[in-house]
Formats: structure tokens, sequence, C-alpha cells
């Protein structure tokens, strides 16, 4: 199986997600972990499947991955497997009403990206997973490269 987990981050912790998750594929194939600014178009030929992560900020992925998205014209991914996750506060952490009404309304970014590789095509093989930050700037809560992994 040839796979590829693409990413954004800022703050590194989508990265350190992205890379478990690129770590368990690599035990049943070639796989390749990359920045999802770094892309080529040819990357894309002969994958089995995709993943695409990116940090929640303002209800969405973050720029470098709306970019990504917004170039997937035509249907480039059609048949392909996909999967997508971001990273992301846990509003019951918080606990601010308004953030939980407007995470309630918006939704995170796992869910925009895994819309936008459907739209191109792409077969999504499980739903869109959110990896709790214990703060703005991470770290990642305990447990989550492990729930990452799994």
């Amino acid at each position: 199986m040839k796979s590829l987990v693409l990413f954004d981050s800022v703050y590194g912790n989508t990265e350190k997600v992205a890379r478990a998750i690129g770590a368990v594929l690599a035990q049943s194939g070639d796989v390749e972990v990359l920045p999802v600014t770094t892309l080529s178009a040819e990357q894309l030929n002969g994958l089995d499947l995709l993943v695409v992560g990116s940090p929640t900020q303002a209800f969405g992925p973050i720029q470098g991955t709306k970019d990504f998205l917004k170039n997937l014209a035509g249907k480039p991914l059609k048949g392909l497997k996909v999967a997508a996750f971001d990273t992301r506060m846990d509003v019951k952490v918080v606990k601010s009403p308004v953030l939980t009404i407007f995470a309630g309304i918006f939704g995170y970014a796992a869910e925009k990206v895994s819309r936008g590789l459907k739209s191109s095509g792409g077969v999504e093989v499980i739903a869109p997973a959110g990896f709790f930050v214990t703060d703005k700037e991470g770290p990642l809560t305990d447990g989550e490269l492990e729930r990452a992994a799994a």
C-alpha cells in the first residue's frame, strides 16, 4: 500500500500527529509524511491512501490546507481512499459557552478537509478525527499521539 500523509502545522502539534499516523502506515507499505505546502501534483499519482491534517483556527483549516484543497480542480482523487484529521482545543476543557456554541455551528478543520477531499473524488475510509491540544500552541493532550497511532 502506498500512502501519503500531508499536514499543515503552526506549532508542530499537527505534524506530530501526522508522523504518528505515518509511522503506523509504514508498517503496511510505503508512506511519505510531508507538509501540504510542499506537495507537487505528481506525488498524488499511484496512491492508495491520502491522509490530510490541519490545525483548527477560526473553526477551519489554515491557509496552506485551504490552498491545497482549492487546487484540487476536477476529480483528481477519484476513487482514492482519503482521511482527514485536525488538532483543536477541547471546548469541554476551555469551558467557554460562546466557543462551545460556535464550534457546534461552524465545526472544526477535519470536517472541512474531509468535504474537500470527497468533493475531489476521494472515498472517505474513516470519519474525520480531532486531536486535542492543551492550549493554542499545545502541547498535545496526554494520550493523543497514541490515539493517532491507533
